[in-house]
């Protein structure tokens, strides 16, 4: 029996989780699996020698009870012992076929688990076939949600809104938003440890947009490294683990920093699934170690909302290259990963000044994080913790974030920090328009605390989960940044409804 690899969100990463989800949850069932598997074999193969065996010896006394007399008289304690050798034989060839059994039960039981809780991008599969072309998974996941929020958009801002559309004076929102993902996944796999798959994951969701989550494609050895290129996102490095509604403005390296709006920086900006690029990675393992190196290609001003970068629109001259080695080490319950995420072109986007060009594509960043896991040895009372940090250096501003989290029985806790400084900020010569005027140079703090809870087997269905969560952030600034009152605390609640099939 051949078992195959249960999921392929945060591409075979270390779990810290490489996301609903988590990859080091995933290592240890995948290495239960593959165990299981080695001991339905050798049981098996325990009970085809001792039947073989008890099957000669049969024929062996056949033979001989067609012999002379004299044969018959040997016989009589010979054939004795030959028959209690048989029996003890069968016994064996029974007692390992039973293991076996008891072995494949074990496989299938956690297979079926495992399917359900792998990650929130993949369900069980209500579709898969076995071909000598590989393995071919049909499967998805619906999520919606309830949402009721302070103010739309990003999470914390100095001001309504940069620029002259002052669309944020709303000071409720009532949404409904989601999305319907269904995944195709596919790889084939040779008795050398050879193997090559893809990935593909495209979504609907509640306005009648489509997109697509993940579209990879991916080849290696087993065990020893792979390389994959395509729309995936790398390994986590802020892990917000059970991360119901933590709102902040952008998605992994689109339209991450707005001017004017606070920034929490998590690693994110070369870690994948861009809309103005793709990505390539090789990882491998070693031990108790793993390493990565990603390598996004895009265009850098995808980052910044609407193309500005301290009040100036930003002119994109080449695409940037953010590589982002990752080193992570596992030990039981404990895993600890450090990473750097760096743009390595220079002069790739700025602005001109008077016949000169200002590069504004320096952008380094430097990430550690921490995760205790104790849920795969104990579903119940195990928790997971997370605590991670991420330092950017950039040009004319440095932002710092530290935040943790903790996972216990469904429930969810967590905090963040985020302390910015920004050095110099263009300001607009006719200074008629508000929103500008109110952003300067200086230092700004927000703090953010979230929490969420799972409700599991809705409708006595292990494939349908109820979240409830809940955010409170507060941004305040110094020296010359002042921030509005009435901007400075954004607050909000979410249901959602999460069902894999």
């Amino acid at each position: 029996m051949k078992v195959k690899a249960l999921s392929l969100s945060i591409g075979l990463i270390l779990a810290v989780p490489l996301s609903a989800n988590a990859q080091m949850d995933m290592s240890a069932i995948e290495a239960r699996l593959n165990a299981l598997e080695q001991r339905a074999a050798a049981a098996e193969a325990r009970a085809a020698v001792a039947e073989q065996k008890a099957e000669r010896l049969e024929q062996l006394v056949a033979t001989q009870n067609q012999g002379t007399k004299k044969s018959q008289i040997i016989e009589g304690g010979t054939t004795a012992k030959m028959e209690q050798r048989i029996a003890l034989l069968e016994k064996q060839s029974d007692d390992a076929q039973a293991k076996a059994t008891l072995a494949q039960n074990q496989l299938s039981e956690i297979q079926k688990q495992s399917a359900i809780t792998s990650n929130d991008k993949d369900g069980a599969g209500f579709f898969s076939t076995n071909t000598d072309w590989g393995n071919l998974k049909l499967y998805g996941d619906i999520e919606y949600n309830i949402d009721a929020a302070s103010k739309k958009g990003q999470l914390t801002s100095m001001h309504s809104m940069a620029g002259n559309n002052n669309d944020f004076g709303d000071k409720e929102r009532w949404d409904l938003n989601g999305r319907i993902l269904i995944g195709i996944d596919g790889e084939r796999e040779l008795r050398n440890g050879n193997y090559a798959g893809f990935s593909v994951q495209p979504m609907a969701d509640m306005t009648g947009s489509m997109n697509v989550d993940d579209a990879v494609f991916y080849f290696g050895q087993k065990d020893k490294w792979e390389y994959k290129i395509g729309r995936y996102e790398a390994y986590d490095m802020f892990p917000l683990n059970q991360d119901t509604f933590v709102e902040y403005s952008g998605n992994t390296a689109n339209d991450l920093y707005g001017d004017g709006f606070g920034y929490i920086y998590m690693m994110k900006e070369g870690r994948g699934r861009s809309s103005d690029g793709g990505s390539m990675m090789v990882n491998t393992h070693y031990n108790n170690w793993y390493f990565e190196l990603n390598a996004l290609v895009e265009d850098g001003t995808s980052v910044f909302k609407d193309g500005e970068y301290h009040g100036r629109k930003l002119d994109n001259r080449k695409n940037v290259i953010y590589m982002r080695p990752v080193v992570a080490w596992q030990k039981d319950n404990f895993t600890v990963a450090a990473a750097v995420d760096a743009n390595v072109i220079n002069n790739a986007y700025g602005y001109e000044e008077d016949g000169q060009f200002y590069d504004q594509s320096r952008r380094t960043g430097y990430g550690l994080t921490m995760k205790w896991d104790t849920l795969a040895n104990d579903p119940i009372n195990g928790f997971v913790a997370n605590l991670s940090t991420a330092y950017l250096d950039a040009n004319e501003e440095n932002d710092l974030s530290i935040g943790g989290n903790i996972l216990w029985r469904k429930f969810q806790l967590g905090y963040i920090y985020a302390h910015n400084d920004i050095k110099k900020y263009y300001q607009k010569e006719s200074g008629t328009d508000e929103a500008y005027l109110a952003l300067n140079p200086g230092k700004y703090n927000i703090n953010t605390v979230f929490a969420s809870y799972e409700l599991p087997n809705v409708l006595d269905m292990d494939n349908f989960k109820t979240y409830l969560g809940a955010y409170y952030s507060h941004i305040d600034g110094k020296d010359e940044i002042n921030v509005h009152s009435s901007d400075k605390d954004r607050y909000g609640a979410r249901v959602r409804f999460k069902y894999f099939f």
